[in-house]
Parts: structure tokens; sequence; C-alpha cells
């Protein structure tokens, strides 16, 4: 009886985790996916082309821009998918909507893209340079999550899918602008872990690295708590 029950719930779960993939993704999942192979394969090939050495400094920088493309879609089209999908209101009426929901979506989403930073990190691990796998792909899931949440939550304030992306492309402009005076900072979202300078003692590196993460995991819990609020908006979302 147990084992019958196990088996209801674990199909109940994938179902689920089916069903609200094809929201998120609207059926265009495969194409990112695709995009961001194809980005991450040229970047690479470029790199080892133009004489870079392929070392840890190097895969991270190969991963981060695929890692990226992969969160862009559902974190800035979620919200217009919901719409479009005519289902929002359905949601809305579900109570504590943000943690029943969009908290779990968020979840699934984020697992998705480590799963596939992992495929993408053993890649680089067979044609590249031997690295450790989770550390690799668990540091670049840093900035992920931060900017995917920080979508999210423009998302929400937005409501709509076209608007947010372009808020996003100007937000990711400016990061990188501002990356180069921030590159030895704990402030630079795109700082690389593994790119040590020349003149800086390894400790004092390993130091800005770790507040760098915690900047990054802080701002990742202040965008999702806000955007959850904002969902808890009815009248401006219907």
């Amino acid at each position: 009886m147990n084992i019958k029950k196990i088996k209801n719930t674990l199909n109940l779960i994938t179902r689920m985790v089916r069903y609200n993939m094809r929201i998120i993704f609207a059926g265009r999942f495969i194409w990112f996916l695709l995009a961001a192979l194809a980005f991450y394969v040229f970047i690479s090939i470029s790199g080892v082309w133009n004489g870079e050495l392929p070392d840890e400094e190097f895969v991270y920088d190969i991963l981060l821009f695929p890692a990226m493309l992969l969160i862009f879609y559902p974190m800035t089209f979620g919200i217009q998918n919901d719409v479009d999908s005519g289902i929002l209101e359905i949601l809305f009426g579900i109570p504590d909507y943000r943690y029943k929901v969009w908290l779990v979506r968020l979840v699934m989403v984020f697992i998705l893209v480590f799963v596939l930073l992992l495929g993408f990190t053993g890649l680089a691990y067979i044609f590249l340079t031997p690295i450790n796998l989770l550390e690799m792909s668990w540091q670049v899931m840093y900035p992920v999550l931060f900017l995917g949440s920080l979508a999210f939550m423009f998302s929400t304030i937005v409501k709509n899918g076209n608007g947010t992306a372009v808020v996003m492309i100007v937000v990711g402009v400016l990061a990188l602008i501002l990356s180069e005076n921030l590159e030895r900072t704990q402030w630079n979202i795109f700082l690389n872990p593994f790119q040590v300078p020349q003149n800086m003692n390894e400790m004092i590196w390993e130091g800005i690295a770790l507040k760098n993460r915690l900047f990054l995991v802080i701002g990742t819990l202040l965008f999702m708590l806000y955007g959850l609020f904002n969902l808890q908006k009815r009248e401006k979302f219907i």
C-alpha cells in the first residue's frame, strides 16, 4: 500500500513538474537549450583558437553567459506566459499563491539550470581541462541566481515579458560596463573567483570572493521576496 502511495505521489510530482515547465518555457525550452549549447561551443572554440589557456578561469567565463541565456527566458517571460495561458486568475485563487506556485517554479528552474550546467561543465572536463564539476557549476550559479531573481522581480513590476527583457538587457549592459571598475571588488556581479590577480595575495582574494558570494546570495533573497510580495497584489495583474 505504501509503495502504491509513493508511486502515485511520484507520478503527481512528475506531472506537476512537466506542466509547470511547459508553461514556464512555453514550448521553447529546446530552442534555448540548443542556443545555449551552440553559444557555449562557439566561445570555447574561439577562446582556444585565440590561444587562451583552458584552465578553471577560462571554463568559468565560457559557462557564465550560456547559463544566463538559459535563465533569461523563464524569468523574464514567466508572468507573461501565465497571462497568455489564461491561468493567472486561477492561480490567484490559490491560498498563499506566492509560496505554492511561483516559489516552486523558481526552485524548479534553478535546479534545471544547475543540472544543465553540470552537463556543460562535464563537456569542459572532457575536452578542455580537468575541473571539479560540482564546485565549478555551483560557483557559476551565484550570478545566475542573482540575475535570475532580479529578472523575476522586474517581471512582477513591469508585468510584460518584452518590457522585462528590455530592462534586463539594459541592466546587463550596465553591469558589464561597471564590472571593469569593480573587477577586484566584492560588488562585481560577474566576478570570477578562479581569476586571482597577479599582484594580490590569494588569502585576500578568497576573502573578496567570499564577500562577493554573500552579496549575491543576499541580493537573490531580497529580489525573490520582493517579487513574491508583488504577486500578492492581485488587482495589479488582473
